[in-house]
């Protein structure tokens, strides 16, 4: 059995607009990318205390779209916030259809997440908080805490995080749904394998 094809997303705000980045890989421990793609979107939703999903939804499905289908997603952030009240990575497995495990990593603490497992990697005495949707969180937590790379975050998601916030905005086009209507997800990057 091949190892799982994973993606990892983020995304870097300026203004009204956003650049989403993704990263594919190969195996929860590799060292390369497979493939990359990079989306752009102008009026984004501006940002509303817990409901930040709101916001960041539609750039993660637009970039996701550039790339190959994953069998599992990465994203900074949290899956679910407290009982009862989901986070940025429950609204993506969702709009998913359920059908994708989604892991949340994220750099800092949410008091009310108590279902988040703390991850110290490398030398730092900071953890990362691994939350998860359709994957054992605990199975989820072990395999962030064997990602590549000596830090506290691991290789590829301080790569994502790079390729977010290095892209340029010129061909920013409006973000889905962001008049209330969908619309196209941009003019991304074409997926690059990895050289």
């Amino acid at each position: 059995m091949s190892a799982p094809l994973l993606v990892c997303l983020d995304v870097d705000y300026r203004g009204n607009k956003a650049a989403a980045a993704g990263i594919w890989f190969r195996g929860w421990s590799a060292e390369q990318q497979e493939a990359q793609a990079v989306a752009y979107f102008s009026d984004v939703a501006q940002y509303e205390p817990g409901e930040f999903y709101r916001r960041e939804l539609p750039c993660l499905l637009g970039v996701l779209r550039e790339g190959p289908a994953a069998d599992i997603v990465i994203v900074d952030g949290y899956v679910s916030l407290e009982q009862g009240h989901p986070g940025l990575g429950a609204h993506l497995h969702a709009a998913l259809a359920h059908q994708v495990p989604v892991v949340g990593v994220a750099k800092t603490a949410y008091r009310s997440a108590s279902e988040a497992v703390e991850v110290r990697r490398g030398q730092s005495g900071s953890p990362l908080f691994v939350t998860a949707v359709g994957i054992d969180v605990a199975l989820a937590a072990a395999e962030v805490r064997r990602m590549h790379g000596d830090h506290r975050m691991p290789t590829l998601l301080r790569a994502v995080d790079q390729l977010a916030r290095r892209a340029p905005l010129r061909f920013a086009q409006v973000a889905p749904g962001a008049s209330g209507a969908p619309g196209p997800p941009g003019e991304p990057d074409q997926p690059a394998p990895a050289g």
